[in-house]
């Protein structure tokens, strides 16, 4: 008798272990009902059309009782070579009309603002790489000048006290864009070579634009590299790239030395360094610059107004979050930032210029996270390279451990998987099948390092500020799941397997640019169809393991936690974005939360 009582215990265990313990709810149609509270929208113009720019920002914005204001989608895409163009004329989004959107939400009574400066004045991040001119076109014909336009925008926001105006700029990165504008591989191997080499120092008096334009043609012992790049027949190239690197500089200043003026003290700057190098490289003096620029410790408590972080696709995220945390006073929390893969002191990729360590470091003082040794607020797991590649399992084995740790404590955790690929698909399948993955508070992988640490600190102090605050609604809950959903998803099915697959099929089967659908022309639904299926098939272990998860729903004062279950999860309306397979879009049904 007793001997068949453990048995059906035994069974009973293995029925709960295998998630027939919970009920699935049946996914809702997309998208769901706005449930943003009157007076709480932001007018948002967005760095381009991007999932990570649009709507993941959305996901965010909702998941933290925001709704998003957003010009129509033609003001601000951008088209590749032998696409589609806006208005049939332009590759690039369109400042002014985007100007006067902005101009209209102020005169509607909004009073806060997410705006990509390269956007507005250049149609958007790529645009932005290639443009060397101040004139910008007006619709009906003429032109106007950039840095005019910028000035009369920023003033007439600050006419209202009330206006928090949050403005996004970027650090031009080493070279411009393959596909854009005639932009051959070639040019973009020998732009980033040039960019990457070092440069002279410029230091206090000699630090200034002019200097700066000198600089780009000058190395650290006096190495002419106008005769060096005449040599190597690439003088003409790397002449466009320095006198649009002139160009952003200028507007830059612009923007810093307007916002210094008595009546901006609403404004915040927060700077991205985009794709940097290892070496010394041609951003050094220019960084040095906007960082000298900056507004430290100048707001009422002696807040940092403006910032310089490295990483560009995820300033909307740190943007939306860190408004967010000033609304509602936040204070700050302890943290636990513990790394597997011990090359926390090196740089995680070929983009960064800073070791790993550095570039967390930075976003935690952004968003107040304070380390400490015990009894943190929060846990920050990070998954670097691996220091010796004979111990990958073990690195990957000793994450779980520490994943189940704080599972039983419940204890708020955030996932950075900082190993450029380095663990293949192994740690996706070992964390699909050993991790409880819905119960994180944020994750991010598979990007440029610097970008995967903003996106998930920006998501995961958001949320546990939320779930302090006891200001999470079941909207803000769901809004919340899609980002999570969103970046597991795409991580681990799509950037781990699908993709691969699709770029083989394209290269070899298709003889076309995985980097261009149209350059020479595909069979975009026949590509739509080969990632569907693949993402039916890789996303199904992924998706049953965040339907069986509980999250953390609500952190007492005392610290008491309370949990809900996720519900049924549903994929659909895949698509490519830019037409090509870097990125995907798609829309995460989701069921109810009980």
């Amino acid at each position: 008798m007793k001997q068949t009582k453990r048995l059906w215990a035994a069974l009973l265990a293995l029925v709960l272990l295998a998630g027939c313990g919970y009920q699935r709810t049946e996914p809702l149609p997309y998208p769901e009902p706005a449930a943003s509270e009157p007076g709480k929208t932001i007018a948002y113009v967005p760095l381009d059309d991007r999932p990570d720019n649009v709507e993941r920002v959305v996901y965010l914005a909702e998941s933290l009782g925001y709704a998003l204001a957003m010009p129509e989608k033609v003001l601000y895409r951008t088209a590749l070579d032998g696409q589609p163009k806006n208005f049939d004329s332009l590759q690039r989004g369109e400042p002014w009309s985007l100007f006067t959107w902005v101009l209209e939400q102020e005169a509607a009574g909004c009073d806060r603002y997410i705006l990509s400066l390269d956007q507005l004045h250049s149609g958007g991040l790529v645009a932005s790489r290639s443009m060397t001119g101040y004139d910008i076109e007006l619709p009906g014909g003429g032109t106007v000048q950039i840095h005019s336009m910028l000035e009369q925008l920023l003033t007439a926001l600050s006419a209202d006290e009330n206006n928090v105006v949050w403005l996004l700029d970027s650090v031009m990165r080493l070279a411009p864009t393959v596909g854009y504008e005639g932009g051959a591989l070639e040019e973009y191997n020998a732009i980033r070579a040039f960019g990457a080499l070092p440069r002279r120092t410029l230091e206090g008096d000699t630090l200034h634009l002019e200097a700066i334009a000198e600089s780009y043609w000058w190395g650290p012992n006096g190495e002419n590299l106008r005769s060096q790049t005449r040599a190597e027949g690439t003088y003409e190239a790397a002449l466009r790239h320095v006198r649009s690197r002139d160009r952003k500089m200028v507007l830059s200043y612009v923007v810093q030395d307007t916002l210094r003026k008595p009546g901006y003290e609403n404004f915040r700057l927060l700077i991205g360094i985009d794709d940097s190098s290892l070496e010394d490289c041609i951003q050094k003096n220019e960084i040095a610059f906007l960082r000298r620029g900056l507004r430290a410790g100048e707001g009422e408590d002696g807040r940092q107004l403006d910032w310089l972080l490295s990483g560009v696709d995820d300033l909307a995220f740190k943007a939306v979050a860190r408004m967010y945390l000033d609304e509602t006073g936040w204070q700050g929390t302890s943290v636990i930032v513990d790394y597997f893969g011990d090359t926390y002191d090196q740089p995680a990729c070929e983009y960064d210029f800073q070791p790993l360590w550095k570039i967390v470091e930075e976003h935690n003082r952004f968003f107040d996270l304070l380390p400490c040794n015990q009894a943190a607020g929060m846990y920050i797991f990070i998954l670097t390279q691996p220091k010796d590649e004979t111990q990958k399992s073990a690195y990957i084995d000793q994450l779980l451990r520490a994943l189940e740790g704080n599972r039983k404590q419940q204890r708020p955790t955030i996932l950075i998987d900082a190993s450029n690929g380095t663990y293949g698909t192994a740690v996706y399948d070992a964390l699909t099948k050993k991790a409880e993955l819905g119960c994180l508070l944020a994750y991010s992988g598979m990007l440029d390092m610097a970008i995967v640490t903003g996106t998930a600190l920006s998501h995961g102090a958001a949320r546990y500020a939320v779930l302090k605050n006891g200001e999470n609604t079941d909207a803000c809950d769901r809004a919340w799941a899609r980002t999570l959903a969103d970046s597991v998803l795409k991580d681990f099915c799509y950037k781990g397997v699908v993709r691969n697959d699709l770029l083989t099929y394209i290269r070899n089967d298709l003889g076309g640019d995985p980097n261009n659908f149209w350059s020479p022309e595909l069979d975009r639904e026949d590509l739509l169809r080969r990632l569907e299926e693949g993402m039916e098939k890789e996303t199904a272990p992924v998706i049953r393991n965040l339907e069986r998860s509980s999250f953390l729903s609500s952190i007492s004062p005392d610290g008491e936690i309370d949990e809900r279950h996720w519900g049924g999860i549903a994929l659909e309306n895949y698509r490519f974005p830019w037409d090509r397979a870097f990125e995907i879009g798609m829309d995460i049904r989701l069921g109810e939360f009980r």
